[in-house]
């Protein structure tokens, strides 16, 4: 498949939600980054060092694991292919599982493909609107219960 094939065959089963049919996407070896800080992420597990195949499927079965699907949405504003590279620039709304918060953000995702497989996954998103939605807020005792 071309790049522009695999990348909307991964697009598609992102939404589907099919962790099998991504992992069947990426190359055994990956060079994966996520532009977060760096530093542990507990309210947002699934940021955290990825290598293969394998742990890309992982990851969206997590994303999905912490958020609710039937309250996903997701634009593709546009997608620009260069050879092998190509860039997916996008919004999605997610409502966070834990906090019932729904998010909005803006992302950028910057894919390689090598021989019909995705070989490069790179995120660049607004980490602090995601982050901030994961986030339980603190508990102030009895008296805060009505300002959430």
């Amino acid at each position: 498949m071309d790049t522009r094939t695999v990348v909307q065959t991964f697009l598609q089963s992102m939404a589907a939600g099919d962790s099998e049919a991504i992992k069947g996407l990426f190359a055994e070896r990956v060079d994966w980054r996520l532009d977060w800080p760096d530093g542990e992420h507990p309210a947002v597990p699934w940021i955290r060092p990825r290598f293969t195949a394998e742990d890309a499927a992982a990851h969206f079965r997590e994303i999905s694991d912490h958020h609710v699907p039937e309250k996903a949405a997701s634009e593709i504003h546009r997608i620009l292919v260069d050879g092998p590279d190509a860039v997916v620039l996008a919004t999605i709304v997610q409502t966070a599982r834990a906090t019932g918060r729904e998010y909005t953000a803006m992302c950028a995702v910057h894919l390689t493909v090598e021989n019909g497989l995705i070989t490069r996954y790179h995120v660049y998103e607004d980490s602090l609107t995601v982050s901030s939605a994961l986030t339980p807020w603190p508990d102030f005792g009895p008296a805060s219960k009505g300002f959430a």
